[in-house]
């Protein structure tokens, strides 16, 4: 099946195209709201800026594909292959990406306000903003999620849950080049955190809760820590 095909399909009414092979296939600027492409090949495929709001893309291999801009708010991504894809300005809003793998993924500016990112694997990914916003992870779930030797610098966090999640060596460092943005953590939990190693030079911390968490060797110059809950439960004034 190939890609005029699937749009023939979908505007006449199809949704069901799992288990669908569009290896390398460009599918650019469509709309597929709402598209069952569960368990399909979507490998290095050309989806930019495609809306795939409420899509089912669950255990869907998206590895090295470009997803530039796309819509994929409230879609279903669990258990996906985004390895080393391109979500750079992609929208995630509430998006569903438990048990998600994203190593070396590319997220700049990337929208993943409220997501579900609970057991994702997000090793080496870059989370930077990009040319012209900010990545927002705000009130999203990371909860165990393996984010070590992730570029967070000047990500925007805050009420996010990374209770138990793996940072180590993670960069959440300030940088003046994004016009002096701290790494945003405020109000963050990271009860049980792995954070050893990290860099967090800079970063707003405030009222986070970090209980339990390891800050073994981890860089902790000029961080906010105004309110926040300390590894050993004392509250830093």
């Amino acid at each position: 099946m190939d890609v005029d095909e699937i749009l023939k399909r979908y505007a006449a009414g199809e949704r069901s195209f799992q288990r669908v092979n569009l290896q390398e296939a460009e599918l650019t600027n469509a709309n597929l709201r709402g598209i069952d492409f569960s368990n399909a090949d979507l490998r290095q495929t050309r989806l930019g800026k495609t809306n795939f709001n409420q899509a089912c893309l669950r255990e869907t291999n998206l590895s090295e594909a470009i997803l530039w801009g796309i819509d994929l708010s409230e879609a279903d991504l669990y258990c996906a292959i985004l390895r080393e894809a391109d979500l750079t300005g992609a929208k995630l809003v509430q998006t569903r990406l438990d048990k998600a793998n994203l190593i070396k993924a590319s997220l700049c500016g990337a929208n993943f306000n409220g997501a579900n990112l609970s057991g994702c694997l997000l090793f080496q990914a870059d989370l930077r903003p990009s040319s012209d916003q900010r990545t927002d992870l705000g009130y999203a779930v990371l909860t165990r999620a393996d984010l070590s030797y992730a570029d967070l610098r000047a990500a925007c966090m805050h009420h996010a849950n990374l209770d138990e999640a793996k940072l180590c060596r993670a960069d959440l460092s300030r940088r003046i080049q994004w016009g002096d943005l701290a790494t945003d953590l405020s109000e963050a939990s990271l009860q049980g955190a792995d954070l050893s190693y990290a860099d967090l030079n800079g970063a707003i911390l405030r009222k986070a809760n970090l209980q339990g968490a390891d800050l073994t060797g981890a860089i902790v110059t000029d961080v906010d820590f105004q309110g926040a809950i300390m590894p050993d439960g004392t509250v830093h004034d």
